[in-house]
């Protein structure tokens, strides 16, 4: 497949503003401004970011300028940090050309002045001078009242340039900023069709692509079912002692059906590959085509793999549950396909699995390959999956398209220890703050579809800055 090169990492835009009447006024304020830009420079890099800084900008004509390199630059968001007062006609020209969210960085010297060293100072001149070092919030709301009568959205982060509060609300933009930078980028793959009758399921692809950008390539299990006849036996071998490595690989498994499932392992890197896909949702429901039945029937082990490795595989073509998952991956959370499976009244926590493939790097132990006479309402049997995700903090998170468009909804539980139920599907019993019934009756009100993405840890801070970063609403229940 034949591209254009695009950038591959996440641009920061970064620059500090003053005004340029003080510099001959204050003697060495300039220079202290320039090294606190120095600073957060530093910073954003160690926070992951690739960042264009433009340093000091204190006129209207810089600020033209440099809207114009920001715009060259690609950059797509931009860190706006308030060193002093500044005029804010030394701030529009700059985000209203380079057209990316943007971060007001609101970040003082220090916790406080120290008042009795700066009252002592005795010289009004200087004492003026360290003051305008210190005055940051000051020109925060005339830069807000511009931006909203503007209709430029904008976020803010106030603290200090040590604050440890301040730099981890700044980490958590920079990784919404990756990931939506990787989602605008990503290729999911659509292999297959709908499960018939599952109204929540069915999306609108060009929302999709408004709202996390992206392109959906539509594929055919004829074209996967084709790339697993040019698997050679040496190297289906190969797969089936890769699967005796990631998986725990249970004595009743078939021979036959292991080296069944690594042929279409195999086959789905190939098609992972010559598509550049970063995501995938898929459903087939058998037409009569033996090779095609046997394709998907084999499906399970090599998708688990993809997904483990960052290749979210969705079944039942749940194209917003990809897309949950691969965000949740993005996060580096992990993101394995779940739905409810049961209530346990009794411990109060929620049984959630599917059956299909399973995200095997946030499993609890190792994930076990089991042998299915029946997959449960599809075609087929074959082997399957079984796994809890790690016991701690997890998040839900749901893609939910409403009548007015896309929204987010995430929730915090707890992974616990527990009995599951070991019909060879994924299976974890999560906890909720308020409750089961609670949780359930807060989260089905949002209106999502009966799939969801859980992950590891709790980041729904996270996924609330990739919405405000994206326009999409993000609700969040417990």
């Amino acid at each position: 497949m034949d591209t254009l090169e695009v950038p591959r990492h996440f641009r920061a835009g970064l620059f500090s503003i003053g005004l340029e009447a003080y510099w001959s006024q204050f003697e060495g304020l300039k220079q202290k401004l320039a090294g606190y830009n120095q600073r957060v420079s530093e910073r954003l890099r160690a926070a992951g970011a690739e960042v264009v800084n433009l340093g000091l900008i204190d006129t209207p004509e810089k600020a033209a300028a440099a809207g114009h390199s920001f715009r060259a630059a690609d950059v797509d968001l931009i860190f706006l940090h308030v060193s002093t007062y500044a005029l804010s006609s030394t701030v529009l020209p700059v985000v209203r050309r380079a057209r990316v969210p943007v971060i007001l960085l609101n970040l003082s010297p220090g916790a406080a002045l120290d008042y009795a060293w700066f009252n002592a100072l005795g010289d009004r001149r200087r004492m003026t001078g360290e003051w305008l070092s210190w005055c940051q919030a000051c020109p925060v709301p005339e830069i807000a009242n511009v931006f909203r009568r503007c209709r430029i959205p904008f976020f803010q982060v106030t603290g200090t340039l040590a604050d440890p509060a301040a730099w981890n609300e700044i980490g958590e933009w920079v990784e919404a900023g990756r990931v939506a930078y990787a989602m605008d980028h990503n290729r999911l793959g659509l292999m297959g069709h709908y499960y018939g009758g599952m109204l929540d399921i069915y999306s609108d692809l060009t929302r999709h692509c408004a709202s996390f950008g992206g392109h959906m390539e539509l594929l055919e299990v004829d074209e996967l079912s084709a790339l697993r006849r040019e698997a050679s036996e040496a190297a289906v071998e190969e797969r089936v002692r890769r699967f005796s490595s990631a998986f725990d690989v249970q004595t009743d498994c078939p021979p036959a059906e292991l080296r069944r499932a690594a042929r279409t392992s195999l086959a789905l890197d190939w098609l992972v590959e010559k598509h550049a896909l970063g995501s995938m949702a898929y459903y087939y429901g058998g037409s009569g085509i033996a090779e095609n039945v046997e394709t998907i029937a084999s499906i399970i082990p090599g998708a688990s793999l993809l997904t483990a490795r960052g290749i979210p595989v969705a079944g039942e073509y749940e194209v917003k549950n990809a897309q949950a998952m691969k965000i949740m991956d993005l996060f580096g959370a992990g993101g394995s396909f779940t739905e409810y499976y049961a209530t346990d009244f009794q411990d109060d926590v929620v049984l959630m699995g599917h059956d299909g493939p399973g995200h095997c790097a946030i499993a609890e132990g190792k994930t076990k390959l089991r042998p299915l006479g029946v997959y449960h309402g599809k075609v087929g049997a074959g082997l399957s999956v079984e796994m809890s995700v790690k016991h701690g903090p997890v998040t839900l998170l749901s893609v939910v398209e409403t009548e007015a468009g896309m929204k987010l909804l995430a929730a915090h539980g707890e992974s616990v220890a527990g009995p599951i139920l070991e019909i060879g599907n994924t299976n974890s019993r999560y906890r909720f703050a308020s409750g089961a019934r609670g949780f359930m009756e807060s989260w089905n009100a949002e209106g999502p579809a009966h799939h969801c993405a859980v992950g590891v840890g709790h980041i729904a801070g996270k996924i609330r800055k990739l919405g405000q970063l994206l326009g999409l609403e993000v609700r969040e229940v417990e």
